[in-house]
């Protein structure tokens, strides 16, 4: 079982794992405390003497489900008073969901810095956003190649069945980058609405070849084949989580950003396949 932790604030666990902060991201300070309208500085929800309680909302990346998954039990573990809702989906989905507050979400967590912004931008957030890991795209097939693709090049043939992820999601614009940066004209037969879409058609034979995140390719592992390639490292993604101004359980969501920066949190993205913040 994972070990009891007392929770800190966001800044001083960010510091402690040297976390790389969104500070391009406008209207909110690198981790520091916001300041209030009297001009004081806010800080985090201070840590009840039991710790968190309550449901905490979580908006998450689709690429984060086996991740996400697995750290929310343990963070449940870690604190029996409190349960995760986990809700996956494109980002840039769930980003507009947040901003039309519709439902109400404690902490989100996006596949890029572009639907993070979305939020930010809304005036959403306190706190600056950190990146917690980062994701390279691989290019996955039914399991044994029947196609015999090789490469990025191949996403241009039509006699091909291709995959990809729609541009408004991060999957999708890092896609739309590689095929800009190396001249080529993609022949996508579908464009789905987030990664797990994608590697459902190519699972499934319904397609060739799909684009898809690595970490995803190495869920998958035993369904489809993953082929590599260099040009990948030309489009990674940076994934950031925050913790929403009106959270509903605001010492919850802190407290579950936190877990998520903490080592166990890099161990647990390195193990699945992401690119390694260490």
């Amino acid at each position: 079982m994972p070990r009891k932790r007392r929770p800190g604030t966001l800044r001083s666990v960010a510091a402690a794992l040297g976390i790389l902060v969104l500070g391009t991201l406008a209207g909110c300070a690198p981790m520091a405390a916001p300041t209030g309208p009297s001009g004081e500085a806010s800080v985090s929800p201070s840590p009840s003497e039991t710790g968190p309680t309550g449901n905490v909302t979580v908006y998450a990346a689709s690429s984060l489900t086996e991740t996400f998954t697995q750290l929310a039990g343990e963070f449940e573990a870690e604190h029996p008073g409190v349960t995760v809702t986990l809700n996956f989906g494109g980002s840039s989905t769930l980003a507009d969901e947040i901003v039309a507050g519709s439902t109400p979400v404690d902490v989100f967590a996006s596949a890029d810095d572009a639907t993070m912004k979305t939020v930010v931008d809304a005036g959403l957030v306190e706190w600056t956003p950190a990146t917690f890991t980062r994701n390279a795209l691989v290019i996955v097939t039914p399991k044994g190649n029947p196609a015999g693709v090789t490469g990025l090049e191949d996403f241009a043939d039509p006699t091909l069945k291709i995959a990809v992820c729609a541009a408004k999601v991060p999957c999708g614009a890092a896609s739309a980058k590689l095929f800009e940066q190396n001249d080529i004209v993609p022949k996508p037969d579908t464009k789905e609405s987030d990664v797990k879409a994608v590697l459902t058609k190519v699972r499934l034979g319904e397609a060739d070849a799909g684009l898809v995140y690595a970490s995803d390719a190495k869920a998958a592992a035993s369904e489809v084949t993953a082929i590599e390639f260099p040009e990948a490292l030309d489009a990674v993604n940076n994934y950031g989580i925050v913790p929403l101004k009106a959270a509903p359980n605001p010492e919850a969501a802190a407290a579950f950003t936190e877990f998520i920066l903490t080592a166990r949190g890099v161990e647990v993205f390195d193990e699945a396949g992401f690119l390694s913040m260490t």
